[in-house]
């Protein structure tokens, strides 16, 4: 049941980061990158401060704020940069396909750091569905924007990061708890990103902002960041690393679906079909009846 649950967690997680696919897609015209993404976690962290207080958390030992700090850096910080470089360059929809190689790479890393075992099924489920990704990238390539690989591939290169973030986390979770852990990761983050926009003059983007573009911001903040990674982190505490990832591979659609909202962006039959083997490979990777 608590495996599952935490699955369940990851899926909602995962659904809200797609959404925040499509609002960045929106409003990175706006501003750049760094700003962006200090804007994301500068509001998040807003929220989780308040909540983690409230609820009296148990927060991290004072030997590992250190560490933990520098997994926020690492991945609200130099992570999101990327990520927004990466949905600069393609649809929100493609951009979050190639963050669906993310179950792969927190397999690899977990087995590499010794963290967690393969399984053949869980090893085929992750298989199967990071496949439906690529097919899906490589047939829709002639209808997607020009430069469009480039987004991909940092995306993809950008994910080691969250998924070193996964696999290193859940010690320092374990530990303390897991708002606790999040909010001193977020917090590093946000701080950092924020100082850089404001020392290069970046931060001054957000004058040009209208309604319209707050209010996504503000979402981007409260729904794509807060609430997806204390539903994140959470899941964390219960399921696997390997499992917990493997729900990323819902993001696409949740990021295509809004995307044909706010900027117009077509779902196409090759994204469709390679959900599908998305599906399948989070029910192989999950469903199976003995303890992996």
């Amino acid at each position: 049941m608590g495996e599952w649950f935490g699955v369940a967690l990851a899926l909602v997680s995962s659904c809200l980061g797609g959404t925040a696919a499509a609002v960045t897609r929106y409003l990175i015209l706006d501003a750049d990158p760094i700003t962006l993404a200090g804007i994301r976690w500068g509001i998040g962290f807003l929220c989780v401060l308040p909540t983690a207080v409230l609820l009296r958390v148990r927060w991290p030992q004072r030997g590992d704020w250190l560490p933990i700090a520098a997994l926020g850096l690492c991945f609200f910080g130099l992570f999101f940069v990327f990520y927004n470089i990466a949905v600069s360059f393609t649809t929100a929809a493609r951009a979050s396909l190639a963050l669906s190689t993310l179950p792969l790479q927190t397999m690899v890393v977990g087995a590499l750091l010794g963290i967690e075992a393969l399984t053949v099924r869980k090893s085929a489920g992750v298989c199967i569905a990071v496949i439906g990704v690529v097919a899906a990238l490589a047939s829709g390539l002639s209808a997607a924007p020009a430069g469009a690989w480039q987004g991909e591939l940092i995306m993809t290169a950008a994910v080691l990061c969250m998924a070193f973030y996964n696999v290193w986390s859940r010690p320092f979770i374990r530990r303390s708890s897991a708002l606790g852990f999040l909010t001193i990761g977020m917090g590093s983050g946000a701080a950092a990103l924020i100082l850089f926009a404001s020392l290069t003059g970046r931060i001054g983007a957000l004058q040009g902002f209208g309604a319209s573009q707050w209010i996504a911001a503000v979402y981007l903040g409260v729904g794509g960041g807060a609430l997806a990674f204390i539903l994140w982190v959470w899941a964390l505490e219960r399921a696997t690393p390997t499992r917990v990832a493997n729900t990323m591979t819902v993001n696409p659609i949740a990021a295509g679906l809004l995307a044909t909202q706010l900027v117009g962006e077509p779902i196409t039959l090759n994204l469709v079909v390679g959900l599908v083997a998305v599906f399948a490979g989070i029910w192989i990777a999950t469903a199976d009846g003995k303890k992996s």
